[in-house]
């Protein structure tokens, strides 16, 4: 256990998770290196720590921990205003508290109290992913914290949904809450506007070491930039063959496009509904499933969830969010996809709905 009593500051790497690549300090969710072959709004998407938190243990008589980070000023390079830097802190399944950061600093320091617990507890800390934070480092006030123990990585492919829009906190977006299910470490690569089954992301999702993965993603395709379904029906195989090519035997969850009410019927401007688009998806799914491909599993997206759930129609709310992030959690274990030393802990997740506004930061 390293010691820090208040006065040492920490290098926040070894307790940051979520992470799959680099630029400097600052983790991104896009390998830097093959951003010029990527859509520009995906790089831009990616620039965002989405899902990126700090786990620590922290010692008996710890009374707190303080985290230092830059952020975006509100304003600045012209961008809309951010609201105050919410930090979430989670312990097992349950959110134990949360502190705010001035949002007119360029750099600030927060202090979350931690409750008491017996023994080294483990904790998250959800930092407020629209400000586009940068941990600087984190220190412990009465005790001392170590970084928790790694977690086998899961890394989710998906949109706008896979990232988190409408949650109400970046801890109750539905990846965020399954990779606590199941107790995995959730790497989200959701990218709000994109996820069209970009062949590039798919090669580096083939060479990102990764127990499982689960991609989510079609309703794009069916606006804004309109797709058919045959043409899903051959870009779904060749996203799956491009990935095998690097993960030929690491477990594969496929979520179809969810509900849409406003698009299951109504033709794009290719001629496709959401329905026929859903379809192509599942059947390439199950055909090269049935083709040789045993750790290749499809879990429907359209009984998932109900209008009710959908905050605009699109985006799931917290109930909404909750719900989906059970569903795979409960496909991943009914087809035996959990990997070795990830399990489902027995505390329940207890994301609250929060009603009004919705707040991603």
């Amino acid at each position: 256990m390293t010691r820090a009593d208040g006065g040492e500051w920490l290098d926040p790497a070894p307790f940051l998770r979520g992470t799959a690549w680099w630029d400097g300090p600052r983790p991104v969710r896009v390998d830097p290196s093959v951003v010029g072959v990527l859509p520009w709004e995906l790089v831009e998407r990616a620039a965002l720590p989405v899902g990126v938190r700090l786990e620590f243990a922290a010692a008996p008589g710890t009374r707190a921990v303080q985290v230092r980070y830059r952020a975006r000023v509100p304003g600045q390079d012209g961008g809309p205003p951010v609201p105050a830097h919410c930090f979430g802190l989670w312990r097992g399944g349950r959110c134990v508290g949360e502190a705010y950061g001035a949002p007119s600093a360029a750099e600030a320091t927060v202090t979350l109290t931690l409750p008491p617990a017996e023994g080294d507890a483990v904790f998250t800390v959800y930092p407020p992913e629209g400000a586009a934070p940068v941990v600087l480092g984190l220190r412990a006030v009465g005790g001392a914290v170590a970084a928790a123990p790694r977690r086998p990585r899961w890394v989710v492919y998906g949109d706008s949904i896979t990232e988190g829009w409408w949650a109400t906190r970046p801890a109750h977006a539905w990846p965020a809450a399954a990779g606590r299910a199941l107790g995995l470490d959730p790497v989200n690569l959701g990218y709000a506007g994109s996820a069209r089954g970009e062949l590039p992301v798919a090669r580096q999702l083939a060479a990102l070491p990764a127990a499982l993965l689960t991609l989510a993603f079609g309703t794009n395709c069916w606006g804004p930039v309109p797709t058919t379904p045959p043409f899903l029906y051959e870009l779904t195989r060749a996203f799956v063959a491009t990935v095998r090519e690097g993960q030929p035997d690491t477990p594969l969850l496929v979520v179809s496009p969810l509900l849409r009410p406003d698009a299951e019927t109504t033709a794009n401007a290719s001629g496709a509904t959401l329905a026929e688009l859903r379809t192509a998806m599942e059947e390439a799914v199950r055909e090269l499933r049935a083709a040789g491909d045993p750790h290749l599993v499809l879990l429907p997206g359209r009984p998932l969830l109900r209008p009710e759930h959908l905050w605009d129609g699109l985006h799931p709310d917290d109930a909404g969010h909750a719900r989906l992030a059970a569903a795979v959690a409960g496909a991943v274990h009914a087809h035996g996809l959990v990997p070795a030393g990830g399990a489902a802990p027995a505390y329940v997740d207890r994301a609250t709905t929060r009603h009004g506004l919705p707040s991603r930061g």
